[in-house]
């Protein structure tokens, strides 16, 4: 590969990984190494680059909404197992809420497909400088995703990955139980119990499950 950025494309979509495939060919100094058509494939195909020694992506260029694991909850599984991964995530989508959680996940970046080759290969570039690039219009929802959070203390500013976590633990799920209900995996189960101890400042998952009950976010049936 030799001095060339490599990149690793994730998108459900065949037309747009053959299109990013197009755009970066025109950039001498950026090579792709791989795509995978969704999230899990995405974590067995670098699992398995890792497993085989072989270098890992400079970069991952991410999908937001693919079918059978988001992009948030795919780059949070990949930054758990390998954390110097600069992932950037790439969309059509711009809600709030989702920028927010992509950033807190690991993203390194938030782009909006309709960005021209020119500005992906410079996201590209500050990415793998550790330099957040985004559109005015993503800071702003960046920054309006946070105010939200800010505004709802009752949340603890928890993700709604976390709160789902949360609940399954006062309903008794065990990690295991809960990364088969929710499709992850028990590493990443263990990071957001952790994110949870931390965020409500608890000890221990009988904790967690008598502040959910406090909260009345569970529903008695």
């Amino acid at each position: 590969m030799g001095d060339k950025t490599s990149v690793f494309l994730v998108d459900d979509h065949e037309m747009v990984r053959l299109g990013l495939q197009t755009y970066l060919m025109l950039d001498p100094e950026i090579e792709v190494i791989g795509e995978a058509s969704g999230g899990r494939e995405a974590i067995a195909a670098i699992q398995a680059m890792a497993s085989r020694n072989e270098p890992l992506p400079d970069l991952i260029l991410m999908d937001l909404m693919m079918p059978d694991l988001n992009g948030v909850e795919t780059t949070r599984e990949l930054i758990a197992q390998f954390p110097n991964l600069r992932i950037v995530m790439l969309t059509s989508f711009m809600e709030d809420e989702q920028v927010v959680e992509a950033i807190q996940a690991g993203a390194v970046s938030y782009v909006l497909k309709t960005v021209s080759a020119e500005e992906l290969v410079y996201a590209i570039r500050g990415a793998l400088q550790g330099r957040p690039v985004m559109s005015g219009e993503v800071s702003q929802a960046l920054t309006r995703g946070l105010r939200k959070r800010a505004a709802q203390p009752d949340d603890e500013g928890l993700t709604e990955r976390e709160k789902e976590v949360l609940l399954l633990i006062a309903d008794g799920k065990t990690n295991k139980d809960i990364a088969d209900e929710l499709h992850i995996s028990i590493k990443t189960v263990k990071t957001h119990v952790s994110n949870l101890l931390m965020k409500c400042e608890l000890q221990d998952r009988t904790q967690l499950a008598v502040f959910a009950h406090r909260k009345g976010w569970v529903k008695n049936e």
